[in-house]
């Protein structure tokens, strides 16, 4: 029932009736519980007054906080939300994810503190910490499974690290899962098929299947970047940061741009230097622009044949060079994907761009906190 007032924004009794099919005692029962618990209050022009009941009730979305940490490799963005998922504060800050777990969290943390002294809000008020990271996540556990870039996280007990600060359940996911979560909620919502690609640093994706995330058996889905492919103009397979030869990241990730760049005598330090060199157009950085754009696409390509999602949405930092980069997904992907699975598909640059991470974060931990199992425990702590 708690879902029905998540998603709408004020209900009746009789709406309740209506909509669940559940008898007048078991609605009245039901809802005194939530109001009981906090979770549901009076609202609008049916707040009670003179001894007179509320006729329209609400999700009580201040009845706590939720804190999230969008993670990558070079950055961290952290919000104070609503209980609703919605973001109320953030801020961002620079750090190296290859510092280690215990230096990256310590900074997470002081940023949460300092979040809820701004909201003036006390840990006690936290429902839920989400956290996502650039690497492969054992959704079931919140543990890092052998990251390439992320020295010192495997396996670490990234939950039980928070623990120690907040009395509430911690998730975490991997970071394109979130973005493909909130670019899908908020700006596809009504595409239950949608695949998130991220073309940064690093190549990878996040698939939303009937609505939700699909993470796979162990939370290993959408590891394109790490897709063998086959490049006739290459003289030697590419080693990838994975440690395997030949990966789509190795040709088409932004770092493997950035190696290219410099093998061709180019001064370029970092994914925004050859970005900038690119949309200068450097006839160098646009070829391999360009062939970086098919390699990814020869990849999408094969992702939409196998999962035919009406939506390909595109984020991270090459999603700069929209011009070179997504005509060669297009190309590949109408070349090679079957008409039944390209004739009404979607392939466009994220909306939410670099906040997508930190609004599909909130929106899944709120999910997740208001289940129907843990609406039960919550309702019995009052």
């Amino acid at each position: 029932m708690l879902g029905m007032f998540r998603t709408q924004s004020s209900l009746t009794r009789a709406d309740v009736m209506e909509q669940t099919g559940l008898s007048r005692s078991t609605v009245n029962q039901r809802l005194d519980a939530l109001l009981a618990a906090g979770l549901v209050v009076p609202s609008g022009e049916g707040t009670p007054t003179g001894g007179r009941p509320a006729s329209r009730f609400t999700f009580n979305r201040s009845r706590g906080v939720l804190l999230v940490a969008d993670i990558g490799a070079t950055g961290m963005r952290t919000a104070l939300c609503d209980l609703r998922g919605t973001v109320c504060h953030e801020s961002e800050r620079t750090i190296d994810v290859a510092d280690g777990p215990q230096s990256v969290l310590t900074a997470a943390q002081e940023m949460f503190a300092a979040l809820l002294r701004t909201a003036g809000r006390t840990p006690a008020e936290v429902y839920g910490v989400g956290i996502d990271v650039p690497g492969p996540v054992d959704f079931g556990t919140g543990q890092v499974v052998s990251p390439p870039i992320m020295s010192g996280w495997d396996r670490y007990d990234i939950p039980g690290w928070f623990a120690a600060h907040y009395d509430c359940p911690v998730l975490v996911d991997k970071d394109v899962n979130a973005m493909a979560f909130g670019e899908q909620r908020t700006v596809h919502p009504d595409v239950p098929h949608l695949l998130m690609v991220k073309a940064g640093t690093g190549v990878g994706a996040g698939l939303i299947l009937d609505g939700h995330v699909h993470r796979g058996a162990d939370g290993a889905a959408g590891d394109i970047g790490h897709i063998p492919v086959h490049v006739a103009d290459a003289d030697d397979e590419p080693v990838c940061r994975c440690g395997n030869t030949g990966c789509v990241e190795a040709y088409a990730g932004g770092w493997a741009l950035v190696r290219d760049l410099r093998a061709a005598g180019l001064d370029v330090t970092t994914v925004d230097d050859a970005v900038t060199l690119i949309r200068t157009g450097n006839v160098t950085a646009v070829r391999l622009a360009r062939r970086a754009g098919r390699i990814l696409g020869g990849a999408i390509a094969d992702s939409v044949s196998l999962f035919n999602p009406r939506v390909v949405v595109v984020t991270g930092q090459l999603v700069r060079i929209e011009e070179q980069l997504f005509a060669g997904i297009r190309e590949m992907v109408y070349k090679r994907s079957l008409p039944l699975a390209t004739r009404n598909l979607q392939i466009v640059p994220t909306r939410l761009e670099a906040r997508a991470g930190l609004v599909g974060l909130a929106l899944l931990l709120a999910d997740g906190i208001f289940a129907p199992a843990r609406v039960e425990q919550l309702m019995l702590a009052g």
